[in-house]
């Protein structure tokens, strides 16, 4: 039997392509850094029985329309709005993401961002590069707020959400959350309190986002929402840029209605180095970093290879996003290991 053929669309981490090669026929784009072009893409799926992508590559009914024989497409990712589900779903294509393996990468990039903003960690590094430190210590220099005794809001409690307030717990803050399910397991474990959005968002000394992006999510902290927030408040965001309005943003710090933010997702990637959000001392900029382990990341690859792998062996995958593919086109039907 001929093995199934694979296009990734990336140089991933070990042990994904060795896990990949060792069943299947596979294609990799030759970069760690930049996607195939849309054309590539395109001419590269059509006789792919299975596409392993990321993030960056739009996967829609186009591409789709090239590849007559794609059963399954792995994304090496959480999210996964890059994806047409509805089109994958209908066509009886499995989609599969990477969720878990990253939480405590994420969790702790989380904390590091707080720290650095609120604590004006990156300011100060700049002060001493650019030769300001030029003056004796006084008591008011690159002061910040300390987190014990604050309240920090947590925008949606998924896994990276929990992992964050467990992290959190230890600076003996005071733990707020808001989700569209109220989860009373760890509520009473991490002694975290359930409020509305809006009332999170006038009570909370720091805003941390966690929530995916979706068409209910996309810009959820847009200008009114910011205008709720304490002017000593700082805006967290680790989930996905689009949920936050960047302009409604770049407002709010410019006429000084929170103090600062600290972010590692954007509406636009990668953001130009001429942004409005780069011009701002209380701002502390990553560039979607946030789950950049290298135990992380290997973990990411493993489990986007155990992904497809699985359902070209006509199994359940461990993280399957389109559940209802099963009823289009039954696992057996995809079998090809």
């Amino acid at each position: 039997m001929a093995k199934p053929k694979v296009y990734v669309t990336r140089i991933i981490p070990e042990p994904g392509l060795s896990m990949l090669k060792e069943c299947c026929d596979v294609e990799v784009h030759n970069s760690k850094e930049w996607p195939p072009s849309r054309q590539e893409l395109i001419e590269k799926v059509r006789d792919k029985d299975a596409l392993l992508c990321l993030l960056t590559d739009k996967i829609d009914a186009e591409v789709m329309d090239a590849a007559p024989n794609l059963k399954v497409i792995s994304t090496y990712s959480v999210g996964f709005d890059h994806i047409d589900i509805a089109e994958a779903t209908k066509r009886g294509i499995y989609v599969t993401h990477t969720p878990g393996v990253l939480t405590d990468a994420v969790a702790e990039f989380t904390v590091g961002l707080i720290l650095a903003v609120t604590r004006r960690i990156v300011e100060a590094d700049k002060v001493i590069r650019s030769g300001q430190w030029d003056k004796p210590w006084n008591p008011y220099f690159l002061t910040g707020p300390e987190l014990k005794g604050k309240t920090v809001g947590l925008v949606g409690l998924g896994r990276i959400g929990v992992a964050t307030a467990k992290r959190l717990s230890s600076f003996d803050v005071k733990l707020v959350y808001y989700d569209v399910e109220r989860r009373w397991d760890v509520e009473s474990v991490l002694n975290m309190e359930y409020v509305d959005l809006d009332t999170l968002l006038s009570v909370s000394d720091i805003v941390s986002i966690h929530v995916p992006l979706t068409k209910d999510t996309y810009h959820l902290i847009n200008e009114e929402r910011l205008r709720r927030m304490k002017k000593t408040a700082y805006l967290i965001n680790t989930a996905r840029g689009p949920v936050v309005d960047t302009n409604a943003l770049v407002k709010a710090l410019r006429e000084g209605w929170i103090a600062g933010a600290a972010l590692d997702v954007f509406e636009q990637e990668p953001l130009p180095p001429d942004h409005p959000l780069t011009k701002f001392d209380n701002v502390v900029l990553a560039p979607h970093i946030a789950s950049a382990t290298i135990e992380a990341r290997q973990r990411m690859a493993e489990l986007a290879a155990r992904n497809l792998i699985s359902v070209l062996k006509g199994e359940m995958p461990p993280a399957l996003v389109n559940k209802d593919v099963i009823h289009v086109r039954p696992l057996e039907k995809v079998k090809m290991i």
